[in-house]
């Protein structure tokens, strides 16, 4: 959906609407894009097709995967790829869950899956993963960000937003459009305080 008019962009991201022809109805409606109404439609048209047809791969949803070779299937086969390696007792895991998800229901030209550090050995030794959370953003099966804990995220070190987490995956391209309207962010960074102490800096060897 990169490449697609920003005034049809804006109603599909602002609708959250699944009624293509409602859609279609408020670009007839619109002045602004009379002389182009006819390619808006076809263009939303054709995006709709292509978002119902993401979404039954997997687009959409946060999805774990069990099987290390499967998620390795997974970031060669799909262009774009979210994958956060977790540990479901940490609390940052849990936090960096919440602002994923939020994600996955937005970018339908990404996956973003969750892998289980203790099902995937080879994959934890191979990409030296060492720290959780620790989030890989792949284009093509090639690793182009990795997000380490919190870092590079938010104005401190323990707290982010949603947004945040989108800009930095913007910056590296795994997802083409910002569309984060909503802070899933606060009430999670703020329990993500509240049980600081139960896993400190969630250091994992």
């Amino acid at each position: 959906m990169a490449n697609i008019a920003p005034e049809v962009a804006y109603l599909v991201d602002a609708s959250g609407s699944d009624d293509e022809d409602a859609l279609i109805a408020s670009l007839e409606d619109s002045t602004a894009i009379d002389a182009f109404r006819e390619q808006r439609i076809q263009q939303l048209h054709s995006e709709f097709t292509r978002a119902k047809a993401q979404k039954s791969q997997g687009f959409g949803s946060y999805t774990e995967i069990k099987e290390e070779k499967a998620l390795m299937d997974l970031t060669t086969e799909i262009k774009y790829a979210v994958v956060h390696f977790a540990k479901d007792d940490f609390a940052r895991c849990r936090t960096m869950d919440v602002h994923l998800e939020a994600l996955a229901k937005k970018h339908f030209d990404t996956r973003f899956l969750k892998m289980n550090v203790e099902n995937a050995p080879f994959l934890v030794t191979k990409l030296k993963i060492q720290v959780l959370p620790c989030v890989l953003a792949f284009i093509d099966g090639v690793s182009v960000d990795r997000i380490v804990g919190f870092e590079g995220l938010g104005y401190t070190q323990d707290t982010f937003i949603t947004k945040d987490l989108e800009a930095r995956l913007l910056s590296s391209g795994v997802v083409q459009r910002a569309k984060a309207t909503e802070d899933a962010g606060t009430s999670s960074s703020s329990r993500w305080k509240a049980e600081k102490e139960e896993s400190d800096d969630d250091d994992w060897d």
